[in-house]
């Protein structure tokens, strides 16, 4: 039963996949980025809100454009942002995964995606650091984190043997996933984890994702890439747009010429999904409104975390 199982799952992922192959590609995508609160810690007199640049940066280096996705709107706006993108970003940053308002947020579009997804309307979704975090929470329905020592450490990826055939890296050109692999040249910055175990452990997240990579701290296996079997929803414990964008001086921040081919590669990736999502505002002056090119970005200093952050209201 469990073989009959697995191999009507990749029938019908193989039936998703060749419905959105079969449709041409959008030329002109157009992605948001979930905007997180901020609090008396992060510039609270700055903006109700924030975005840091470098996932901006991060998307419009492989030819998206993006759209800043507020924290304070209702479901029905939230259903015509969606109607109008062509994938989401969920970002790093510090806020419950439960009860903040960006977790409100993002489980409205990750409900909305699984749904668009279901019927054929492709629509990705990455999640980056606290992003795949909270993408874990969402689909076992609980938060299962575990603390470990990760905080400023760059490290190798411990490719599992799915990796290699995976949607994700399988377009990476060989040599950049043998950096990866072989080179401490991905950037964590997070004190909690998936472990290994507790993946494990989870009937939900060991149906709905494939594990491409895991890392060690020294006490605790967890796990630090995946991607959905039947959804394009990939999440990754790591930064890559923290090396060609970050600068504060810290462990972990790696500028060399193969960790920025990485983020690259990743960036590429990612937008090479959201181009299959045919996705449009109503028209040119509501996309025109909705960009983030309406906002500028400031600059916080060279020991900051985030070199420049949009606030966003």
């Amino acid at each position: 039963m469990c073989r009959l199982a697995a191999a009507l799952l990749a029938a019908v992922a193989a039936s998703l996949w060749c419905g959105v192959m079969n449709q041409p590609l959008n030329s002109r995508p157009i992605i948001g980025v979930l905007a997180q609160e901020t609090t008396k810690y992060t510039y609270e007199t700055l903006g109700s809100s924030y975005i840091a640049a470098s996932y901006v940066k991060f998307l419009e280096l492989a030819g998206a454009r993006v759209v800043p996705v507020r924290v304070n709107l209702t479901e029905e706006e939230y259903t015509k942002i969606f109607n109008s993108i062509n994938g989401l970003v969920l970002p790093g940053g510090i806020l419950h995964l439960e009860t903040s308002l960006h977790s409100r947020t993002a489980r409205i579009f990750y409900n909305l995606a699984l749904r668009a997804n279901d019927a054929s309307d492709y629509f990705p979704i990455w999640g980056s650091c606290m992003g795949f975090q909270l993408m874990s929470v969402l689909t076992a329905g609980e938060d299962l984190l575990t603390l470990t020592d990760t905080q400023a450490v760059a490290l190798p990826l411990n490719l599992t043997r799915q990796a290699y055939s995976s949607r994700l890296f399988k377009s990476f050109p060989k040599d950049v996933l043998r950096s990866l692999a072989e080179e401490s040249i991905s950037p964590h910055f997070h004190q909690w984890s998936l472990s290994t175990k507790n993946y494990s452990e989870n009937a939900r997240l060991k149906k709905f994702y494939k594990v491409l990579s895991t890392n060690h701290d020294g006490n605790t296996e967890f796990i630090s890439t995946m991607e959905a079997y039947r959804y394009p929803f990939y999440a990754l414990q790591w930064h890559p747009e923290k090396t060609p964008f970050e600068w504060i001086e810290k462990p972990g921040m790696i500028h060399s010429s193969s960790a920025i081919r990485v983020a690259f590669y990743s960036a590429s990736f990612f937008v090479s999904e959201a181009r299959k999502s045919n996705h449009r505002f109503p028209s040119l002056e509501e996309e025109e409104r909705a960009l983030i090119y309406n906002f500028c970005p400031r600059f916080m200093g060279m020991k900051n975390i985030f070199v420049q952050r949009y606030f966003i209201d």
